[in-house]
């Protein structure tokens, strides 16, 4: 049966199309938790050909798992170890097809790179604001399939407000042409949001039309040190009552996480001394440099007044901002460089987050001595990359397999009783799925099976993710 399979395949694609062999950098996920064994890699250069990968994939029944830049967190986009699951790599896909600057859109295929993304509406004045740490290799696709979420949910929305149409192609190889400018279209269900944040389990996205914006005229960014979550919170409502729709970024950096980046990457410059927590923060503004600039002196100056801000530090030009959020966006290399960790992507109601942080800080210290808690995050929506790590001198892994339940079930207990997520903008993946399977609503988990088998009947789009 493979070896037929595999011979309509490269009927379909060709040599470049279809890999064999070796295929580590498609086997293994980022994190390096799930290594498995794939039948082969699906490489199709157009929707169509993609179709007609999932029509035979659907004929021979063989399981396809849908991949773009294979930088997830949660073991979402890499086959299991069974040798029968195809890899289906949408990265030959990277057309940006349109940009349509009066309607504020632009329309790409799912392999485009996000700062390609990123750099076609730059290139045109506008624009596209979804931004993550992994931006110079995920992808259009994957970030869709997971809703992904970034450094300017605060302003502009998850990857799901972005979207305002999908090209999508499902499990028997029929393709959805969902692809529309529009911002209002009350005609029946909304597909779209299906299939974003589904994680490829019910279709497979092949391209999508997003929202642009317009540039602001100025940018300013700056650290402030807070000697504690309470005061960072507080900062963040000055800030929103301030600049209301002109903070574009309010990010969260404890004392930990911010050693961590000196341990691992010494190069970096830190520009504050060392605090409880570094406040990173961005204001964007469309009026003028003028305004924006006392906007924020005026705010960190108030900060300061009251107490909230023990010092602070504002970026001169661009490249210092940039160094500064090169900063924060370094912390999950760094930890990457330490070692495996127990990873957490929580997300609670702002007004929550500082007893969760005194609460779980302290569970964790009875726990064990000397147990690293890397904490960061987007604390302007909620969610926190609330991570655990060995103390010094145990081994990562022994430390991931012999503690991570344990860990999980203290974090997500405590986010749960306080009415939050386990997954903000990770997805669920391999990771998490029992944990779904536990804790989400069972009504909600019943509606979610019937949509899979509705649409995936015979369970071949990424198989045993997310259900």
């Amino acid at each position: 049966m493979s070896t037929a399979l595999l011979n309509e395949l490269h009927a379909v694609l060709g040599d470049a199309g279809l890999l064999r062999g070796e295929l580590a950098a498609y086997e293994t996920d980022w994190r390096r938790r799930y290594p498995g064994r794939a039948l082969a890699v699906a490489r199709p250069a157009s929707t169509e050909q993609v179709a007609a990968v999932l029509q035979r994939c659907a004929a021979h029944g063989v399981g396809v798992v849908p991949q773009g830049g294979n930088t997830g967190l949660v073991g979402g986009s890499t086959p299991d170890d069974s040798g029968r699951q195809l890899v289906l790599s949408l990265t030959r896909m990277k057309r940006v097809r349109a940009l349509d600057a009066a309607n504020l859109s632009l329309t790409a295929e799912a392999g485009c790179v996000l700062a390609e993304v990123q750099a076609a509406a730059s290139a045109s004045g506008l624009l596209f604001p979804l931004s993550l740490a992994a931006e110079g290799s995920c992808t259009l696709g994957g970030n869709l399939a997971t809703n992904a979420g970034g450094t300017q949910v605060l302003r502009y929305g998850n990857a799901r407000e972005l979207c305002l149409g999908l090209e999508v192609v499902t499990a028997s190889g029929e393709i959805w042409q969902g692809l529309s400018g529009l911002r209002k279209d009350n005609t029946g269900y909304d597909l779209r949001d299906l299939f974003i944040g589904s994680e490829g389990t019910l279709g497979v996205i092949t391209a999508a039309t997003m929202k642009l914006f317009p540039q602001p005229r100025e940018r300013l960014t700056a650290l402030a040190a807070c000697a504690s979550m309470e005061a960072a919170v507080a900062l963040l409502g000055l800030a929103r009552e301030r600049a209301g729709d002109g903070l574009t970024g309010f990010e969260v950096m404890n004392r930990a996480s911010l050693a961590l980046v000196a341990q691992q990457l010494p190069q970096l410059a830190q520009p504050l001394p060392a605090a409880e927590w570094t406040v990173l923060l961005e204001l964007s503004d469309a009026e003028s440099a003028e305004h924006a600039r006392g906007l924020f002196e005026g705010l960190l100056e108030t900060a300061l007044e009251r107490g909230l801000v023990d010092d602070a530090v504002v970026a001169q030009n661009g490249a210092q901002a940039k160094s500064f959020w090169h900063l924060r966006e370094s912390i999950p290399l760094a930890q990457a460089q330490a070692g495996l960790n127990i990873k957490h992507d929580i997300s609670l109601p702002v007004s929550a987050i500082p007893g969760f942080v005194a609460e779980m800080d302290a569970a964790l210290a009875r726990y064990m001595h000397g147990i690293q808690v890397i904490d960061f995050g987007h604390l302007g929506d909620g969610n926190l990359h609330y991570n655990v790590q060995a103390p010094a001198g145990v081994a990562p892994a022994d430390f991931l397999a012999t503690h991570e339940a344990a860990i999980n079930e203290q974090v997500y207990d405590a986010v749960q009783r306080l009415g939050g997520s386990i997954s903000a903008e990770h997805g669920i993946g391999r990771l998490k799925r029992e944990e779904l399977a536990q804790r989400k609503d069972p009504t909600a988990l019943t509606l979610m099976r019937a949509i899979k088998r509705a649409l995936d009947p015979l369970n071949l789009l990424n198989p045993g993710r997310v259900l």
